[in-house]
């Protein structure tokens, strides 16, 4: 695995979807397609799995297992896979860590237990646990998942900077908090550390003045669509292009209120909808509690698709 222990978690990282049957079993053939799709656009730096975009909440332990046996047989090495660990029991956050590890896994996103909810923050100590636990049973790089500050899972600005100087293996966060006072602070603070700290932002609803606060990079259920556009985005930031960024940006928007209207809850039904009126899925099924969106909703979301210049001869293909 020393591969996977050298992995950086930088640029653009897509989080994929999970797509399904109608009976709502995982469709295989369906994910590996969608994985080969979105692996080749050129530029992307890894791929997550197991995330929100997956569904992750409404996946079997076994159906998660299976996602990262699939994805690895897809990608093998030629782009880096992360896998996210979600879970409310430490004891099955290591194993998971573990497992992911043993199947050539490169780096893994801990998300926060739902738990912590009621008042984690106050007590730092359960954080540190449940990333002992992971830690003592990988050491595959960790990217920890800052939550929105009104979820109450957020982990306060001194815990979090306690949190990485105490695991090494953190080299970067998903910040997704929500605050662009804290967010431009906790990037700063972060590289700022004696073993700096990358940011990989979520903010996909603002990314372009997100990235142009210093981000490393970005994890997104987004880059399951598009990919292509992060990848240009990104780059003219990273080169000093503001003209060209804000032309990349202007594409992207439309994409934003496709995507990330209310209630943001559906914002990953909404893309498996554009991947199917794009032709790159069959169906857009999801499981329990989640809902599929009205059909007005969804000609919305094609006619903003097609303001952004998104049609099915214009979008990036795999080899069949």
């Amino acid at each position: 695995m020393a591969q996977a222990k050298h992995f950086d978690p930088k640029g653009v990282i897509p989080a994929v979807l999970m797509p399904f049957d109608a009976d709502l079993a995982i469709d295989e053939r369906a994910y590996r397609d969608h994985l080969a799709d979105v692996a080749s656009v050129e530029g992307v730096a890894a791929i997550t799995i197991n995330g929100h975009a997956a569904e992750v909440h409404a996946l079997t332990l076994d159906e998660q297992h299976q996602a990262i046996v699939t994805t690895k047989d897809v990608l093998q090495e030629r782009v880096p896979t992360v896998v996210g660990i979600f879970t409310n029991s430490s004891l099955e956050a290591a194993r998971m860590a573990a497992d992911a590890e043993r199947e050539g896994a490169n780096a893994l996103l801990v998300f926060p237990p739902d738990v912590l909810v009621l008042g984690g923050h106050l007590r730092p100590e359960m954080i540190h646990e449940h990333l002992r636990r992971i830690t003592d049973a990988s050491s595959l790089p960790i990217i920890l998942f800052q939550f929105p500050l009104g979820s109450n899972l957020a982990y306060p600005l001194p815990t979090l900077l306690e949190l990485c100087q105490r695991f090494p293996t953190i080299k970067a966060i998903k910040d997704m908090c929500g605050d662009g006072n804290l967010h431009e602070r906790q990037i700063r603070e972060l590289k700022a550390l004696d073993r700096p700290v990358k940011t990989l932002t979520t903010h996909s609803s603002w990314l372009l003045g997100s990235l142009a606060l210093g981000c490393d990079g970005l994890l997104s259920g987004a880059g399951s669509v598009i990919a292509d556009l992060q990848v240009a985005l990104f780059r003219a930031v990273q080169a000093g292009d503001l003209n060209a960024a804000k032309a990349i940006n202007d594409r992207i928007y439309p994409t934003v209120r496709a995507f990330y209207d209310h209630p943001l809850v559906d914002m990953h039904n909404r893309m498996k909808e554009l991947l199917v009126i794009l032709g790159k899925m069959k169906s857009a099924h999801v499981r329990p509690p989640l809902v599929k969106p009205t059909a007005a909703e969804i000609e919305k979301i094609g006619r903003l698709a097609a303001q952004a210049g998104l049609t099915p001869a214009s979008v990036y293909r795999y080899a069949a």
